[in-house]
């Protein structure tokens, strides 16, 4: 499969990345003055370009067109990550490319399908979700949700057949992420939160917990092996041992239960 990416940030390239780790082959097209990621987050930039070929072009003058489209010619797919004004204004909309390259798969990766050409970005899809709780999420969840989903995409296309089109909305795949709470599954105070002390984050002598006792059978051996009646608070017993050594005692007991990691 021979790629060919104009899509910067991190959907496209965390779903290129996962491609070429595949057997792809990628060139990634970016703007004179590079890609955002790079300024924030070189470290991470290198490892997902480790294998794709970088080519700076300026898509505004003929010369930077003709050798985008030279590279179009030998591609198999073509990825971007623009509003679809702007690909239509640059002639890279996949009716446009049809007529130049009809056997040229075309994915764009969006905001939100309903309204692709609405500006936002992670925390504005998170926040629609419904995700945002007062602070900043601890991760970016709609780009990494929309890489995954890139990533299927082109697949799909490869078996679809030559001059197939897809889009994917970053919103949509945050949104399905979502479901959970708008079901009330896990609002506070739902059944996965707060609302079962078998499923639940406990403080510990040392660090934090986490324990996801669901099933019966993992609830009965959790409250059986602690000597503590089913459904019982376990806020005070988290609390006798550091979370080092209740890892590693729920793992002898079999014991759905692990120390938290600091995201730090």
């Amino acid at each position: 499969m021979k790629i060919v990416s104009l899509a910067l940030n991190l959907p496209g390239p965390v779903a290129v990345a996962r491609l070429v780790a595949e057997g792809a082959s990628a060139i990634k097209i970016e703007p004179p003055w590079g890609d955002p990621l790079a300024g924030i987050c070189k470290p991470w930039y290198d490892e997902l370009h480790a294998r794709v070929t970088i080519e700076p072009l300026d898509l505004k003058t003929p010369a930077g067109m003709d050798t985008l489209k030279a590279r179009l010619a030998a591609a198999d797919v073509f990825i971007a990550g623009h509003r679809p004004r702007a690909l239509t204004r640059l002639g890279l909309d996949a009716d446009s490319l049809a007529v130049q390259f009809p056997t040229l798969r075309h994915l764009n990766i969006v905001g939100d399908t309903s309204n692709p050409d609405e500006a936002g970005h992670d925390l504005n899809y998170q926040a629609r979700a419904g995700l945002v709780q007062g602070g900043l999420p601890l991760t970016l969840a709609a780009d990494m949700a929309g890489a995954e989903r890139a990533h299927g995409a082109v697949l799909a296309l490869m078996h679809e057949g030559p001059g197939s089109r897809r889009v994917v909305g970053l919103f949509d795949a945050v949104r399905d992420l979502a479901a959970p709470l708008r079901r009330g599954l896990t609002v506070p105070g739902g059944f996965l939160g707060g609302g079962n002390p078998a499923y639940a984050v406990y403080a510990a002598k040392e660090g934090m917990v986490a324990i996801g006792a669901l099933e019966p059978h993992f609830r009965a051996r959790l409250y059986g092996a602690l000597e503590l009646p089913d459904g019982s608070d376990l806020s005070i017993t988290m609390l006798t041992r550091t979370a080092a050594e209740w890892e590693q005692w729920a793992l002898n007991q079999d014991i759905p239960l692990v120390a938290v990691v600091s995201g730090n």
